[in-house]
């Protein structure tokens, strides 16, 4: 293990040993006056912004710390956080890092179960919440002999109750020569678990490291080329890893700006105010955003109308260009300066992306309809791919590198990337997880002999290096908002009511969930006589009877109430028909054969995402 440096300022020589509060303290030294963290206070107007410099967080940071510290948390520490993306949230992190202990951060839509196994798994005594709403899910834990949990810290005044005051952690400022046990952390030391989704719908901890983190920014940073110290809006929850690297530890790697945007729906509102040089955004956000340019395009004259999409032709064939590596000819690069000077700049500038010099998506695949329409302003959308378990991105495209559109990049310098005899994407390398976090506080490596990460996914790699996807060896569905949702999770709890007796469900790249569901053959006639529910038509009958559907209506709506936001299902189609392996729905042991069901239900899959 890399023993930890004398103090603070003195940083490695190489960046990976780096860890996080050697950047803060480098930051507050070289940069004390740069702009680090903005946010808007709840009850302030559309311009009122709080903003701390490096120097502010530097010395904020190390009196929460020991704040936290007379709290009785310590080194190795883990401490749980639910909170949205605001200062608290934000700041608690960095704390919390700069006493050795590791911030878990925990969905704010997580169902009840999950927030028992989470605080069971990682054994944390010490959860910082919000506010009224999130005191209630977590003061029954206090009492749950299962979990270690004795206190809570309250972020929103007036909503402490007999719990510990956020404010209450602020003392005095802590001298730079005094700070005890503050900013002991080592390379090889967790700087964080972040909870994702298995197959059996059970959260799982990956246990990541300071210089796992490390190796993933500098990886970034060698294939994005932006300014120094570049904004980032911050609205995707700390709890995923990819807001987790953009929006704490890349702005500490590169000493840059942060503005807190707690609520997602207001991201529109706060490019417009910051006009970003990068902006990322999961699929839904750029459909969202296609969809509104659409519309008002929609409501343009013809003639206004007809000089944009000359506009969006001569920038599509200037990408095209650019995507094979290949020079625009003269002229084209004329005709493109001028249409982005005349046209599109103007347009981009009215949304506030008109100095975006990086756009990037990952979590699910970008429909490739999205892609083009940007790339009709100019804005090439970099689609990356990684995992939880990679520290994030694995494989991006890059203006500088190089893309392909409808790929999802080259890997970035910190992992190699392998296809397995199956088709199966293997990963390994400086960035990949150490392991999961097990209850009795080991980790246990999901790593080959060689040091591979089996991820999952299928994929191809073509003769220049890219990687494509293909399918999914897991059954774990992606929305278009990036989550990731375990079908099995979602089903047994559909099927807990005696009248349905299978269930699948459906949302890949979709921004919700639906079901296809099937009445228990043995159950159904069963309810129906005790209900006094009587139909000629048998089985198809009672699919189609009110009394059923409105019970079924009750089953789904108490399944959705165990479950998260994210998981609960919007709609259904109720089958008379059970599946077997007859009739090709289920193979010879009874398992699912997702697609197969998905091709032969296919109209009703999409009936239900009909307005």
């Amino acid at each position: 293990m890399t023993p930890a440096p004398r103090t603070t300022g003195d940083l490695p020589d190489a960046p990976a040993d780096r860890t996080l509060p050697q950047l803060l303290a480098r930051n507050a030294r070289e940069h004390p006056g740069l702009p680090a963290l903005s946010w808007k206070p709840a009850d302030g107007g559309e311009d009122d912004w709080t903003t701390l410099n490096w120097a502010e967080v530097h010395a904020h940071t190390r009196s929460l710390a020991a704040g936290f510290r007379s709290l009785g948390v310590g080194r190795g520490d883990r401490v749980l956080l639910m909170m949205s993306n605001r200062s608290e949230h934000w700041l608690s992190d960095l704390a919390l890092v700069r006493l050795g202990a590791v911030p878990v951060s925990v969905y704010g839509t997580a169902a009840p179960e999950q927030i028992t196994h989470i605080a069971r798994n990682c054994r944390a005594r010490l959860a910082v919440v919000e506010g009224a709403a999130q005191v209630a899910l977590w003061e029954p834990l206090i009492a749950d002999a299962g979990t270690p949990l004795e206190r809570l810290v309250v972020a929103e005044t007036g909503a402490e109750g007999d719990h510990v005051p956020y404010t209450d952690l602020l003392g005095e400022p802590v001298p730079e020569r005094s700070g005890g046990e503050l900013d002991t952390a080592r390379p090889d030391d967790p700087l964080t678990v972040v909870y994702t989704s298995g197959t059996s719908g059970e959260p799982k901890g990956v246990v990541l490291t300071h210089r796992q983190v490390m190796s993933n920014a500098l990886a970034l940073d060698a294939v994005v080329e932006l300014p120094p110290h570049v904004e980032h809006i911050c609205y995707l929850p700390f709890a995923h890893i990819a807001e987790r690297m953009l929006g704490i530890y890349l702005p500490c790697h590169r000493a840059s700006h942060v503005y807190l945007c707690p609520d997602p729906t207001g991201v529109a509102a706060v490019v417009r105010k910051v006009r970003p040089a990068q902006f990322f955004g999961v699929p839904r956000i750029w459909e969202k955003l296609s969809a509104t340019v659409r519309g008002l395009l929609a409501l343009m004259p013809d003639g206004q109308r007809a000089l944009i999409d000359e506009a969006f032709a001569i920038a599509r064939e200037h990408v095209g260009y650019r995507e094979r590596g290949e020079a625009p000819p003269e002229g084209l690069e004329k005709s493109y300066a001028r249409v982005r000077a005349d046209v599109l700049l103007p347009m981009l500038a009215a949304g506030g992306l008109d100095r975006v010099t990086w756009a990037a998506s990952a979590s699910a695949p970008m429909p490739a309809d999205v892609v083009r329409f940007w790339a009709g302003f100019g804005v090439v959308i970099m689609d990356a791919w990684g995992l939880t378990e990679t520290t994030g991105v694995a494989t991006g495209n890059s203006p500088r590198a190089g893309f392909r559109l409808g790929s999802v990049g080259r890997p970035v310098d910190s992992v190699e990337v392998r296809i397995a005899e199956d088709g199966e994407i293997l990963v390994r390398g400086t960035s990949v997880f150490s392991g999961y976090l097990q209850q009795d506080g080991s980790v246990r490596s999901d790593l080959d002999a060689d040091g591979w990460l089996a991820t999952g996914d299928i994929g191809r790699l073509d003769v220049d290096g890219y990687l494509w996807l293909t399918d999914r060896k897991k059954e774990m569905i992606i929305t278009s908002t990036g989550k990731n949702v375990s079908p099995a999770l979602v089903e047994n709890a559909l099927k807990e009511h005696p009248l349905i007796g299978q269930a699948m469900v459906h949302g890949d790249h979709r921004s919700y969930l639906v079901a296809l569901l099937v009445l228990d053959a043995e159950a159904a006639p069963g309810w129906a006589s005790a209900n006094g529910v009587e139909t000629p038509r048998g089985p198809a009958g009672l699919a189609e009877h009110p009394a059923v559907l409105a019970e079924v209506d009750r089953a789904v709506a108490a399944a959705n109430s165990r479950l998260n936001r994210t998981e609960q299902v919007k709609r259904y189609a109720l089958l008379a028909e059970e599946w077997g392996p007859a009739s090709g729905e289920l193979t010879p042991s009874l398992k699912m054969r997702r697609r197969v069901i998905r091709d032969k239900y296919a109209d009703e899959l999409s009936g239900l995402y009909e307005d």
